[in-house]
């Protein structure tokens, strides 16, 4: 059973808009999923509060303070949306059941310098096990020096970008109605789900 880590120590760099696209992406492709939030805001939780019925099922995965359980028996893909400076015990905890760790990264120079000793934490307590390890930029407009300046930060860490998700208003709505660009047709979110295919092949393997 694939879990899904989304992590990063800093606020606000969109670990919730990702952790509940990766749950949106799997329940569209018919798996029992369950999206958990460790974080105290509950955004991911929020979400799924506000998710249609009519809307591919996606069960929450309801968590201990600073602890993680086995999901129930049935669950074949499980996300888990982290919380800002995610540290010490928890931390442990959660890498020791990830199979897979996306970490959202905004191009701006204090979430760079912010996210910096994280990854090296995170590559080090990898290190001999099989998770995998992934950036996703988010909010990047690729034309901008900001873009560049995340392209070479990212380079000096030897982890691979996965995909870049651009600024637009659709995953705005789309948290607001508990749904994600799996949910709509196709033409209405192609630039985004063009986006995405790398991400969710990385997701698949």
């Amino acid at each position: 059973m694939p879990v899904v880590v989304v992590a990063n120590p800093k606020g606000g760099v969109g670990k919730s808009t990702l952790s509940t696209h990766i749950a949106g992406y799997f329940a569209s492709q018919g798996h029992p999923v369950m999206l958990g939030d460790a974080d105290r805001q509950q955004s991911s939780k929020l979400w799924l509060s506000l998710r249609p019925d009519n809307a591919r099922a996606i069960s929450n995965w309801e968590l201990g303070h600073d602890q993680i359980a086995k999901p129930p028996k049935g669950t074949t893909h499980v996300v888990l949306d982290t919380p800002a400076g995610l540290h010490g015990k928890l931390f442990k905890e959660i890498l020791k059941r990830a199979h897979k760790v996306l970490v959202p990264l905004q191009p701006s120079v204090f979430d760079i310098f912010a996210t910096r000793d994280f990854l090296d934490e995170l590559a080090e307590r990898a290190q001999g096990s099989k998770t995998q390890i992934g950036i996703v930029a988010m909010r990047v407009d690729e034309r901008t020096r900001a873009a560049e300046q995340l392209q070479t930060f990212v380079a000096s860490t030897g982890l691979p970008v996965l995909g870049t998700l651009r600024d637009t208003q659709n995953y705005v709505q789309l948290a607001a109605r508990g749904l994600t660009v799996f949910d709509l047709p196709p033409e209405r979110v192609a630039r985004d789900l063009a986006q995405w295919e790398p991400i969710c092949r990385w997701l698949d393997q």
